[in-house]
């Protein structure tokens, strides 16, 4: 089913019905609408995982650990995720890209929001994830995040010249991104805003994931990395700020003031031991990520329940609501999911398990089985390029 094909979903066991054309709901479908029963089911919206990395979707496969361990943040990045970013080439990127695609919408994530980094693949490594992307059919917003971590500016400009690469479309947008402030010049910081202004969009970046980040804005002289990018005018009005772990409640509600959004992403929090997002209780601007995790925002939900009320933050409610909100802004579309105007995105669950998913209007899913690909196919090259991934890795 092509993305400007009618298609009505239900009604359900609830009596909800849903109408899609041209990828967007409507209240009412064309006569000649494709249906897709699901009496027994209940339809709900579509999932959002706010910040990812594509690139990190071989990790599943036997990943060596790095030697010696790493003691500290910074340390978890040097030695492991910055050392298979390096090895990426495009067979491995596009196979890590298609497994977790494939992964999130078996599991009812109808949109990511990707930030990608490929230091010796990047020009037309946006061009990988778009593609497959594109061909299992979720909506996607996609950047490279800019850094200067390996070859200086001039990989930082390659880096944000890389953003224009997406072909805009119903279901691709492109974002600028920037890797994390502690990692990129006043200069190329700049250039990022004035970039996303350039192309109509907005900047992605991970700010105050770990204390690093907040030490090297202050030796840099400014109070933090959020400061130090709204000095910079790097953060049009709806920017994307992953993490924000050490920031303050008065930082947040900056950065909401700005038009910003934040992302939570409580496992990954968790895995690298750099704290409780806490502060971003400050404002309700707060959506849900995975950040390589399983793309399995159902998961992702109960690690933040049970996160929350280990740190006593009461105020951790809606955040997948959140990020539909973040969604329908970048896509031009009504906030209100299944309502009228809205993305045609939605899932149907039968006693707890997904059966069918929609992504603007075309099945992609259905009774638990992924009908653009080849699951088990995709699953099995993914594997096979794993291995050779990790021998490029212990040659770094």
């Amino acid at each position: 089913m092509a993305l400007n094909d009618a298609l009505v979903v239900g009604p359900d066991r609830n009596g909800l019905s849903v109408a899609i054309a041209s990828g967007r709901v409507v209240a009412q479908a064309p006569r000649e609408a494709a249906r897709l029963s699901c009496a027994d089911g209940e339809i709900a919206p579509g999932a959002v995982c706010a910040h990812t990395h594509l690139y990190s979707g071989l990790a599943r496969y036997g990943m060596p650990p790095p030697e010696p361990q790493p003691q500290n943040f910074v340390q978890i990045l040097e030695r492991v995720w910055w050392r298979l970013d390096r090895a990426l080439d495009a067979r491995s990127l596009d196979a890590a890209a298609r497994d977790t695609v494939a992964r999130a919408l078996l599991a009812g994530v109808t949109t990511l929001i990707d930030h990608h980094e490929s230091p010796n693949l990047i020009e037309g490594s946006l061009r990988v994830l778009a593609e497959a992307c594109s061909d299992l059919g979720v909506r996607a917003l996609l950047c490279y995040g800019a850094s200067e971590r390996n070859f200086g500016r001039q990989e930082g400009r390659r880096g944000l010249e890389a953003c224009r690469e997406v072909a805009t479309s119903p279901l691709l947008k492109g974002l600028v991104g920037l890797h994390a402030s502690f990692t990129v010049s006043d200069d190329t910081i700049r250039e990022a805003g004035a970039l996303a202004r350039e192309l109509g969009t907005v900047v992605h970046v991970h700010v105050a994931e770990d204390r690093a980040d907040v030490d090297d804005a202050r030796r840099r002289g400014f109070p933090g990395p959020l400061e130090r990018l709204l000095s910079l005018e790097a953060l049009p009005a709806g920017s994307i700020l992953a993490h924000g772990v050490h920031l303050t409640a008065d930082q947040v509600r900056r950065g909401a003031r700005a038009g910003c959004w934040f992302v939570h992403n409580p496992r990954s929090n968790e895995g690298n031991r750099v704290g409780y997002a806490a502060a971003l209780s400050a404002t309700r601007r707060v959506a849900l990520g995975a950040d390589g995790w399983d793309p399995d925002m159902a998961q992702e939900k109960a690690a933040l329940k049970r996160l929350a009320a280990e740190n006593g933050d009461t105020g951790v409610g809606g955040r997948l609501a959140a990020g539909h909100r973040l969604a329908a802004e970048r896509f031009g579309a009504v906030d209100k999911p299944l309502a009228p105007g809205s993305l045609g995105d939605l899932m149907v669950r039968r006693d707890g398990a997904i059966v069918h998913v929609v992504v603007g209007g075309r099945v992609v899913v259905e009774d638990g089985a992924l009908t653009t690909g080849d699951f088990a196919g995709i699953a099995a090259k993914a594997r096979t390029e794993a291995a050779r991934l990790w021998e490029r890795m212990a040659d770094l």
